[in-house]
């Protein structure tokens, strides 16, 4: 193994703690909120917590829970996403297969008429109106049906099924499979990589979209977690008295404020998007690596 030169261990030296610096400022404000969350809200409204909670407590985590439209909007928030993820990978495969195929009649018709959709929108209140034509806003397929298409997804797809060779595809129809065996059976477990990345980038947009439940939504019983918790926000932030945001003594004397509840609101929110994205980590980067290389 040859040996390095001293300016290859200082530039590394300077790699590895210029990674450190960028890697402690994207991590701590995701810290500082759990400090927060786990800290007595009349405490943390002194200052001075910034590493590890002055004064630990859950009960800013009891308060949140409290309300009973939290397990409900959770509960939608992980049927929609789990739903519209599966439903939406299927989707977007079935029509990059096909364009993938280079004998495909009208194949670069059929891409550009899906890219030239994109450039425009009607806006949001022709888009309330086909909502409601379509039945949609009272009902849960409001989250699934209008997030089922994306054309990044699409590209990103289509990029991967691209640099299969064509050859198996050819060998398979040889062989007397159709192309719904040949999608299932070779193309999909070859596509590991972005199909995770696609289910990663896909269920975060799910889990995150409080704009469609809080604007196109009209029964409260269907609305997830982060419309829900965006509205408990709003509530306790303007009214910082009302029953979310008010100080309150307990057994332990400790008190929670509606700072504190914010911050136990995000981490709620955030946890489990966070507990997904390690075991997708590394299919995530070879499959954005995919789709910008092969597209």
């Amino acid at each position: 193994m040859k040996k390095r030169t001293r300016g290859q261990k200082i530039f590394t030296g300077f790699n590895y703690l210029l990674l450190g610096v960028f890697g402690f400022i994207t991590f701590y404000p995701f810290w500082y909120v759990l400090v927060a969350s786990l800290n007595t809200g009349r405490d943390f409204a002194k200052g001075g917590v910034y590493f590890l909670p002055r004064e630990f407590t859950l009960q800013n985590y009891q308060m949140a829970f409290q309300d009973e439209r939290i397990f409900t909007s959770l509960g939608i928030s992980v049927s929609k996403t789990l739903l519209g993820t599966v439903i939406s990978l299927l989707a977007v495969a079935l029509l990059a297969y096909a364009l993938s195929i280079k004998t495909l009649p009208g194949r670069t018709g059929i891409t550009f008429f899906f890219f030239f959709t994109t450039l425009f929108s009607g806006g949001m209140i022709p888009y309330y109106m086909q909502l409601r034509t379509l039945g949609l806003t009272n009902s849960f397929w409001l989250y699934i049906w209008p997030a089922v298409y994306s054309f990044f997804n699409l590209v990103l797809m289509r990029s991967n099924f691209n640099s299969i060779p064509e050859e198996l595809r050819e060998s398979a129809h040889l062989d007397g499979a159709g192309d719904v065996r040949v999608l299932f059976q070779i193309y999909l477990p070859l596509s590991k990589p972005i199909l995770a990345t696609l289910a990663l980038l896909i269920g975060v947009g799910h889990w995150n979209d409080w704009f469609t439940g809080a604007y196109y939504q009209s029964v409260q019983q269907l609305k997830p977690a982060s419309t829900v918790l965006q509205q408990l926000l709003s509530e306790a932030t303007a009214n910082q008295t009302v029953k979310l945001g008010q100080e309150t003594t307990l057994g332990s004397m400790t008190s929670y404020t509606s700072q504190s509840l914010q911050m136990a609101f995000v981490m709620i929110l955030t946890m489990p998007i966070v507990a997904v994205y390690p075991f997708l980590q590394k299919y995530y980067v070879k499959g954005m690596m995919i789709g910008s290389v092969k597209g």
